[in-house]
């Protein structure tokens, strides 16, 4: 995959130094975009006049085959043993890291925020200028997406959708006894749904370690899993976040069902909630600000007098989270859809999520995924939005 690493070529100039340097496993998503390289062991990537990694023997073979990087190195190339006999393992890792840099003429390196403490005294200790970098540049890059990782989450979009159908079925097959729903004679609860879309999702190659089955006051907190027996009448959110198991990019999707009869109350907070969805949509566009998205959502609700963290930053119920995020390989990335939100492009693939909540009423929440396109969006989302479950 093409990667336009431009903006990081000048912030290592405008710092003055040699290299920008990363040490985490693949599980941080800078380390997996920069180096290419999906490994569950911290190795180090340095990028200076292309990418470099030092690796252990054990993931050697693979890295040379599988990274994005120009060369590949061992820790063993630089006698780390012999360094561990003379010096003890830590100062070993941080001369052998020294040499590492030596090879690529660097003297000075940037790197995250995050940055292992440890690791970065150690350079240090041995002569290696080590700065933390003033903005996040590589999730900076990340954020405007290529042609390739759009289909990426694409991909991932379709097993969420899948996901989400086999879900709305649970729902749909259930029966209801005083009140509460039952399938297949047991009665019907979140953890039984929630297996439902892990299952389906497995059997369409993506993966999450939790997602959101919540009803009533569960579903007035935006991020309660939601727990126990499923109600008839009242709102069930369901939000899953799934991460392709293949490209290791995710999707993201919530729907509002309701099983039996809504109240009056929750049927005219979907409505509304559905306009400003709409409202959003109709917002987003090159050159548009994720902050000019989030006001077009609070206007709809203030206007139909329900409190936003905008109007009064201290309520608790009304709309009280951001409009939307960045969706890649973190399912919360820039850009931002929220006050501070900046400026969006051309590949940036963000969420549109407004929803209100009160634990007297429950939750609604209506969630889809899009990507900023030259003259507007498109929405990667194809699944109906309804509230009522037949």
């Amino acid at each position: 995959m093409d990667k336009d690493l431009s903006a990081l070529d000048s912030a290592l100039d405008s710092m003055g130094v040699g290299g920008f340097l990363i040490d985490a496993a693949s599980s941080d998503s800078d380390q997996l975009y920069l180096s290419g390289f999906d490994a569950p062991d911290a190795f180090t990537t340095l990028y200076a006049d292309g990418v470099h990694l030092l690796v252990s023997s054990l993931e050697y073979g693979r890295a040379k085959k599988e990274s994005n990087a120009e060369s590949v190195a061992r820790m063993t190339d630089y006698g780390y043993y012999e360094k561990v006999a003379e010096h003890g393992q830590k100062e070993a890792k941080s001369r052998v890291l020294s040499d590492f840099l030596a090879d690529h003429d660097v003297e000075s390196v940037v790197v995250p925020e995050r940055f292992p403490l440890g690791v970065a005294d150690g350079l240090r200790d041995v002569g290696i200028t080590v700065s933390p970098e003033k903005t996040a540049v590589i999730t900076g890059i990340r954020a405007a997406k290529t042609d390739e990782e759009i289909e990426h989450v694409r991909v991932a979009q379709k097993a969420n959708e899948a996901s989400m159908q086999a879900a709305e079925d649970l729902l749909a097959a259930a029966t209801v006894e005083n009140g509460v729903l039952y399938h297949d004679g047991e009665v019907l609860t979140s953890e039984r749904v929630k297996e439902e879309i892990e299952v389906t999702l497995l059997r369409n190659g993506a993966a999450l370690d939790e997602t959101i089955v919540a009803c009533g006051s569960s579903a007035a907190d935006p991020h309660d899993r939601g727990r126990g027996p499923l109600s008839a009448d009242e709102a069930i959110i369901v939000d899953i976040f799934p991460r392709d198991k293949a490209s290791k990019y995710h999707a993201d999707m919530t729907r509002t069902f309701v099983k039996g009869e809504p109240s009056d109350e929750i049927r005219a907070r979907y409505n509304l909630t559905h306009e400003a969805f709409d409202a959003a949509l109709d917002a987003v566009e090159p050159g548009a600000t994720g902050k000019t998205v989030h006001d077009a959502v609070c206007d709809v609700y203030e206007n139909a007098g329900y409190e936003t963290l905008r109007s009064d930053p201290s309520t608790e119920t009304g709309f009280i989270h951001s409009t939307g995020h960045g969706v890649g390989l973190d399912v919360h990335e820039l850009p931002k859809i929220n006050p501070d939100g900046g400026e969006l492009k051309p590949g940036h693939v963000i969420t549109i999520e407004p929803g209100l909540y009160d634990p007297a009423v429950g939750g609604v929440r209506i969630e889809d995924l899009v990507v900023v396109t030259e003259d507007g969006y498109e929405n990667l989302t194809d699944y109906p939005i309804e509230l009522v479950v037949d």
